[in-house]
């Protein structure tokens, strides 16, 4: 109730609250009417997944409570089993507790939906476990009103996927019917949350409204909208994908090396079908040799642009299944981690070389525009089989001028000498090579080391060791172009078509297709602020992004609030309208909102 001093306290909670982003907008929201003002406080949250319970303390500064509201049979029919030794139906007494033993005066519901969602068939959703779930929505609210029948809350909200109008109608329909039992005008409608909260993404929601009609006598008025944003308005506020700083949730998902080169491919704005323009020959693409997979529903691989709005934040927003990946414009080249197999052009500077400066860690390739030419030195130092046919004798010697001879006792005299460091050489002749005379040397010096000024010496240089066989010792200063310090890995060196990889391609517009990172779909969602570090309970990226998904935006719930606190004030005060440029809330039954019918004292 109102104060002495014009503000009112006004106290909420949370049926199905998931990890609390409806609580977290409806702490934030201040409502005014005249000198009279309001202020939420949030009495607890209840559901049944553990995570979402530990996420909703940290997010709504209240503890909540991990609760089953099936009652046994529900739990029969989801679950396929008996319920466990020591589990028992939640009762009203329960749902007090989980309250503190407070009446709210906003009671916020937002329960599976799972059952009324288009990724679920219809068939699937028919099933006995889907039916289940649903009822589960009719028995919380009951449980709910019985707990507060003597006293009511003043206004009730339910909110889930807009299907439900449609596919669980009849569910509607009773609890519907429950509501006006128990004394509530009630209303639905279809909302775009992120025209509500001004947000990054287009999310249509349904909104049930119901007001206690002996309580609440004033109009109901619909929030204001506001302009979406474009994703790039909150992704630019954040740090680059990969930075430590910010935590473990802001990292780029892997994904297999096939659906990072669709991605490249696909239009910002578009989705795979954008893959169906291109050049198909033979199987494959005819510029890039890479062939396009045509087996996806649409809105797969799709890619936003960096300054519209994105869709409605699932729970699986994967970039498989939708339009989960964006058109990044940012240069990626200072996280290191994610510039793996990095092309870069001819005309820029490489980044720092580390000690793993290979293809595989960071932008260490490079666009050559210089063409090597046919090969070289075809056939130089080739050997001629001892009963094969020599090369036909030309002017340039080198090709084919060598033989493998049997005869291991037929020896030149001086052919293959070494001259001692401090002895003198023989005569200097025309063909002065260690196969025909004593024109090699026993050179004293200490691992060939090279000076400024000193003859350049090749013994081993780029030498390659076959995988199975021992490499040298190991110096200092081992490099490929100093000896034998490569390898022939018979290994793969491109990753296969199952690997999960993080890479970073250039797509045909110059930007980074990439998906969202799930710090990215939280602050999309409003759950944080992109400045703020994400943090949620576990470490499974999947729980992580389901919450997200299943989550109210604060944004959009404070809005709300915020309508809603203006309606309690008038109440309280004893005022029945106020002279407003919004409309009331479902323009078609404001009748119902606002004046309390024959019907409603039943």
């Amino acid at each position: 109730m109102i104060s002495e001093h014009g503000h009112a306290t006004i106290l909420h909670a949370h049926l199905f609250a998931g990890l609390g982003g409806g609580a977290r907008g409806f702490n934030r929201a201040t409502s005014r009417v005249g000198n009279l003002t309001a202020s939420f406080r949030c009495l607890g949250g209840i559901d049944a997944d553990a995570g979402a319970i530990r996420d909703f303390g940290r997010l709504a500064g209240v503890p909540g409570t991990c609760m089953d509201l099936f009652d046994r049979e529900q739990y029969r029919d989801f679950h396929g089993q008996e319920p466990p030794i020591g589990w028992r139906e939640a009762t009203v007494d329960d749902v007090r507790a989980a309250f503190g033993h407070e009446r709210p005066n906003v009671l916020f519901t937002s329960p599976p939906c799972k059952g009324f969602s288009g990724l679920l068939s219809e068939t699937k959703s028919r099933t006995t476990k889907y039916q289940a779930l649903n009822r589960l929505t009719l028995r919380g609210i009951w449980l709910a009103l019985e707990a507060y029948r003597d006293d009511p809350v003043e206004l009730i909200l339910l909110e889930n996927v807009p299907r439900i109008a449609s596919r669980g109608r009849a569910l509607l329909d009773r609890i519907t019917g429950l509501l006006r039992a128990y004394g509530y005008a009630v209303a639905e409608t279809t909302h775009d949350c992120g025209e509500l909260g001004g947000l990054a993404q287009s999310r249509r929601r349904f909104l049930l409204v119901a007001r206690h009609t002996a309580k609440v006598k004033p109009f109901l008025y619909e929030p204001p909208k506001r302009s979406l944003h474009g994703v790039g308005d909150i992704l630019s506020r954040m740090p680059l994908p990969g930075d430590e700083a910010a935590g473990p949730m802001h990292r780029v998902p892997m994904l297999h090396w096939s659906t990072w080169v669709r991605l490249a491919f696909v239009e910002a704005g578009s989705d795979w079908r954008s893959l169906g323009r291109l050049a198909v020959e033979d199987g494959v693409l005819r510029d890039y040799a890479l062939a396009p997979c045509g087996e996806w529903r649409g809105g797969v691989l799709g890619v936003n642009r960096w300054e519209e709005p994105t869709g409605t934040v699932a729970g699986r927003s994967g970039p498989s299944n939708g339009a989960y990946s964006v058109a990044d414009p940012r240069r990626a080249d200072s996280v290191a981690a994610f510039g793996q197999y990095g092309v870069k052009h001819f005309d820029e500077p490489s980044q720092v070389v580390i000690g793993k400066a290979a293809v595989g860690a960071g932008n260490f390739a490079v666009a050559d525009p210089r063409h090597a030419g046919p090969p070289k030195h075809s056939n130089e130092f080739r050997i001629v089989p001892w009963d094969g046919t020599g090369r036909a004798v030309t002017g340039a010697h080198g090709t084919g001028q060598c033989v493998a001879d049997p005869r291991g006792d037929v020896r030149r005299s001086g052919a293959l000498g070494v001259v001692p460091w401090e002895a003198t050489a023989g005569t200097v002749a025309g063909e002065s090579l260690p196969s025909n005379g004593t024109f090699a040397v026993a050179d004293p010096r200490p691992r060939l080391e090279r000076e400024k000024g000193d003859d350049y010496y090749g013994a081993g240089h780029y030498g390659v060791v076959p995988w199975r066989e021992a490499t040298g010792a190991v110096s200092a200063a081992a490099g490929y172009d100093n000896g034998r310090w490569s390898v022939a890995d018979p290994r793969p060196m491109l990753p296969a078509a199952t690997d999960k990889v993080v890479a970073r391609i250039r797509a045909l517009d110059g930007t980074w297709h990439r998906p969202f990172t799930t710090a990215e779909l939280a602050a999309l969602q409003s759950l944080f602020d992109p400045e703020e570090q994400a943090e949620l309970d576990g470490l499974s990226d999947a729980d992580w992004r389901e919450r997200i998904g299943n989550a109210v935006p604060p944004d959009a719930a404070q809005a709300i609030a915020e309508t809603m606190g203006r309606t309690l004030l008038l109440a309280w005060s004893g005022e029945g309208f106020m002279l407003s440029a919004l409309p009331i809330w479902v323009r078609p039954v404001a009748v119902a909102l606002a004046v309390r019918q024959p019907q409603d004292a039943a």
